[in-house]
């Protein structure tokens, strides 16, 4: 009898403990479902419908920055395709000074290579030829007159040859000094840079053989560079009011403004070319050390100004799908997707026509940042908070 009271108690026990932690685990549950509610009120609380939450700490991250929007001046643009170009002033071609055949200075030789007064660039070698390599047979034939000319200067001053006899040995070593390749080297003749600047072209390669006298690369100073713009003639009426330009060359992102660069326009006209539908427009300027001769550029040519235009940083617009947004701060850390239509840019603003109005405030660094938050944390239209 005793033994079944103690297994009766025994199981009460267990019944009671097994209450109590389902009781707890429905409190927890509910517990969890209250935070989670507050969670979602605390965040509906900071953006309504459409609008996107990002906070304090992301915008650090990001780097973001914001500008108010308000009326500017701004110019008329022609928005066109140009060139970078050299002066040609400021350029020097490379010849050889010895047939054979053509090998590089260094690993490389590159359009583009800044390089220095006095750089090797090419080695032309004739050694393995079949008739020999004509930079040693001139260099045993300069020895061989340096010789005879020196014996003959004695000679003479002692009256032991005549004076015309002298002239004829004079001659071949003028002759012989004047056929010597200025540099030679176990690898051959070495051809280097004139002047400083850059290789604007490289017209032999590795392995190939050259004459005398053969050009081997263009090499250019860039002090002053140009800038040619193909214009269609659509626009030929505008072309008097051209004020300037800015351009972006198409192997970076940095845009170039003539005005920073002390540039001018030279000219603007017909082409040689009478079946051209084109244009060109061509301005000269200071090269800043980083442009490229013979570079494609996007140009960005300015005309005549405009007064009181909402104009916004290039940076500041996204493109989806042949639409057009920008990122309104609406609240310290809520913002909202704003669709907006585009005019002209000048390389670096750009026009709004329509979508935004003077006070707003427009993400221009971070943008990218604040559009992948907003797959995130987007509060739909329409949708309720309540359970």
């Amino acid at each position: 009898m005793r033994k079944y009271s103690c297994f009766l108690f025994s199981a009460l026990c267990l019944v009671i403990t097994g209450c109590h932690s389902v009781k707890e685990e429905h409190h927890d549950h509910e517990h969890e479902l209250e935070s989670m509610e507050d969670l979602h009120s605390h965040t509906a609380e900071k953006a309504h419908a459409g609008e996107i939450v990002f906070h304090e700490e992301q915008a650090r991250a990001a780097g973001l920055e914001v500008i108010t929007v308000s009326p500017s001046s701004f110019t008329e643009v022609i928005h066109v395709s140009g060139q970078i170009q050299s002066t040609p002033d400021n350029e020097a071609t490379v010849v050889s000074a010895s047939a054979g055949v053509v090998d590089f200075a260094g690993k490389y030789l590159m359009e583009g290579m800044s390089v220095k007064s006095g750089t090797p660039l090419i080695t032309v070698s004739a050694k393995n030829m079949v008739n020999g390599d004509p930079s040693v047979a001139a260099e045993v034939e300069y020895e061989s007159a340096l010789r005879e000319y020196e014996r003959a200067k004695s000679l003479v001053a002692d009256r032991l040859i005549s004076q015309e006899e002298f002239e004829q040995v004079r001659l071949r070593y003028e002759k012989a000094k004047n056929a010597l390749p200025p540099v030679i080297t176990s690898s051959g003749v070495t051809v280097s840079s004139p002047i400083d600047g850059y290789i604007k072209k490289v017209y032999v390669k590795k392995g190939d053989y050259v004459q005398i006298g053969q050009p081997l690369a263009m090499v250019t100073r860039n002090k002053r560079l140009q800038l040619r713009a193909e214009v269609s003639e659509k626009y030929a009426d505008r072309l008097p009011t051209l004020t300037g330009a800015n351009f972006k060359p198409s192997y970076g992102n940095t845009l170039y403004k003539l005005s920073d660069l002390n540039g001018r326009l030279i000219s603007y006209g017909r082409t040689v070319d009478e079946n051209s539908f084109y244009i060109p427009v061509i301005f000269d300027f200071d090269n800043c050390g980083d442009i490229v001769p013979g570079s494609y550029v996007d140009v960005f040519l300015l005309s005549l100004p405009l007064m009181d235009v909402l104009a916004v940083p290039v940076s500041a617009v996204t493109e989806e799908q042949g639409l057009y947004f920008v990122y309104v701060q609406l609240d310290k850390e809520v913002f909202k997707k704003q669709e907006v239509h585009i005019g002209l840019s000048d390389g670096e603003r750009v026009r709004i026509l329509s979508g935004l109005k003077e006070g707003d405030r427009v993400v221009t660094k971070g943008t990218y940042q604040v559009k992948l938050a907003a797959t995130a944390s987007v509060i739909p239209e329409g949708h309720s908070h309540a359970h």
